[in-house]
C-alpha cells in the first residue's frame, strides 16, 4: 500500500514549496480592493513553515523530522528561503528554526473572554519574501525540484517519501510541463513515489475546482494539464483529509483550480499536516 513510513530523525521525509513568482502574482488576490496573490502566498508559505517548526518541538528542542526546501521561480529559478538560510537547497527543520530572515511584529485578535475581542501583539517569523516579476518558468522549476529531491533520496532511500507543493497562478511559458511533472512523480522511497501537488489561483472569482475524481469537470486544457501531474491521495490518507475540511474520494488528487485565499490556506494545511496525521504514521526518536 505505501505512504506507512514512521517519519523519525533518522528517518525524516522532505517537503518542497514550489512557488510561482512571475509578474502576475503581483495582481490582487480574488479581484480588486484585494491584497497581492505574491503576499498571501508568502504570508501562507511562512505560516505552514511556522507550523513544522511548532510541531517538531519538543521539550523545547526541535526534531528534525522534517527537511525543507522551497524554490520560486518568474524572471529566474532559485532558492526561495532568504536570511542565513539563503542559497542552501535543503535545510532541516531545526535550521529552518534558528534561523528566519527577520521577525516582524503585529496584532492579532483574540477573544476576551466575555463575548468580544482585543488586539494582542504578535511577533512571527519570517523565511519567505514576496516576489513577483519575470514569465512562468514552469518546466525549469519541476526541473530543479527534481535535482533537489534527487540529491536527497540519494542520502535518504528509505522512509516517508517527499511531497512537492506546488502554486503557480498561470500557465507555463516555457513549454509543456507533463514530463518534468511525470518525471518528478517517478522518484520515490521504498516506501512509495513522491507525492506532488498542484494549487492554481486566480486574480478573479471564478468557479473552483477542489481535488477531483477525473478531469472530466474540468474545461480549461491547462488545468487539466496540471490535473494529469498531481498525485492521487493514497488511500489510507482519505479519512485525515476528510477531517480537516477536504471533499476527498477513493481516486482524489492533490489538485485545486482557481484557488481562493482561504482553499490556498488549506492546501498547505493538507500538504504539510497528511504525512503526521494518519495513526500508522507517526513522529518517533
Amino acid at each position: 500500500m505505501g505512504y506507512t513510513a514512521q517519519i523519525t530523525r533518522a528517518n525524516p521525509t522532505l517537503i518542497v514549496f514550489l512557488l510561482d513568482q512571475s509578474g502576475s502574482m503581483a495582481d490582487p488576490f480574488g479581484g480588486e480592493g484585494s491584497g497581492r496573490k505574491a503576499d498571501f502566498v508568502a504570508n501562507a508559505v511562512n505560516h505552514a513553515l511556522h507550523d513544522l517548526v511548532i510541531r517538531c518541538t519538543k521539550t523545547e528542542e526541535v526534531r528534525d523530522y522534517y527537511h525543507v526546501a522551497v524554490v520560486g521561480y518568474g524572471r529566474q529559478v532559485g532558492i526561495g528561503l532568504g536570511g542565513a538560510l539563503a542559497g542552501m537547497a535543503v535545510a532541516p527543520v531545526s535550521a529552518v528554526a534558528d534561523n528566519p530572515a527577520r521577525i516582524e511584529s503585529g496584532y492579532r485578535r483574540v477573544p476576551d473572554g466575555v463575548g468580544g475581542y482585543v488586539e494582542t501583539p504578535v511577533r512571527y517569523p519570517i523565511w519567505v519574501h514576496a516576489h513577483a516579476e519575470g514569465g512562468t518558468p514552469m518546466c525549469r522549476a519541476l526541473g530543479r525540484a527534481h535535482e533537489i529531491i534527487q540529491g536527497w533520496l540519494a542520502q535518504h532511500p528509505r522512509g516517508f517519501p517527499p511531497t512537492v507543493l506546488h502554486l503557480t497562478d498561470g500557465e507555463s511559458s516555457d513549454g509543456d510541463p507533463t514530463d518534468a511533472g511525470q518525471a518528478l512523480m517517478s522518484l520515490g522511497t521504498d516506501d512509495g513515489r513522491v507525492l506532488l501537488f498542484n494549487c492554481h489561483v486566480s486574480s478573479s472569482r471564478s468557479r473552483k475546482v477542489e481535488y477531483p475524481v477525473d478531469e472530466s469537470i474540468i474545461r480549461d486544457n491547462f488545468a487539466r494539464t496540471l490535473f494529469r501531474i498531481s498525485s492521487v491521495l493514497p488511500e489510507n490518507f482519505l479519512g485525515a483529509a476528510q477531517q480537516l475540511g477536504v471533499p476527498a474520494a477513493e481516486g482524489s488528487r492533490g489538485f485545486v483550480f482557481n484557488a481562493d485565499p482561504s482553499s490556498v490556506v488549506q492546501f498547505y494545511e493538507i500538504g504539510t499536516s497528511l504525512t503526521g496525521m494518519p495513526p500508522h504514521i507517526w513522529m518517533g526518536e
